[in-house]
C-alpha cells in the first residue's frame, strides 16, 4: 500500500478512535480542519514536522501514522 493511503487510513482510525473530528484533531495539531482533510483524501503531503504535530496531538509515535 503506498505510503499516503496507509496515512490517511491511519489517520482516519486513530482520530475515530478517539471519537475526534477532522476540526478536533486539526485543533490540537494547531492545524486548520481542511489541511487534515486533505491528507485524509491524500491530496496533501504533509513534512516530517507536521506529521510530529499530528502524532503528538493523537499520543502516539510518529511511525504509528505510516505503519
Amino acid at each position: 500500500m503506498e505510503i499516503q493511503r496507509r496515512l490517511a487510513k491511519n489517520l482516519v482510525r486513530l482520530r475515530d478512535e478517539r471519537g475526534w473530528s477532522q476540526e478536533e484533531l486539526a485543533d490540537q495539531a494547531g492545524l486548520h480542519r481542511t489541511y487534515v482533510s486533505g491528507i485524509e483524501r491524500r491530496v496533501r503531503n504533509p513534512t516530517v514536522l507536521v506529521l510530529e504535530r499530528i502524532a503528538r496531538a493523537l499520543k502516539v509515535p510518529a511511525s504509528a501514522l505510516i505503519e
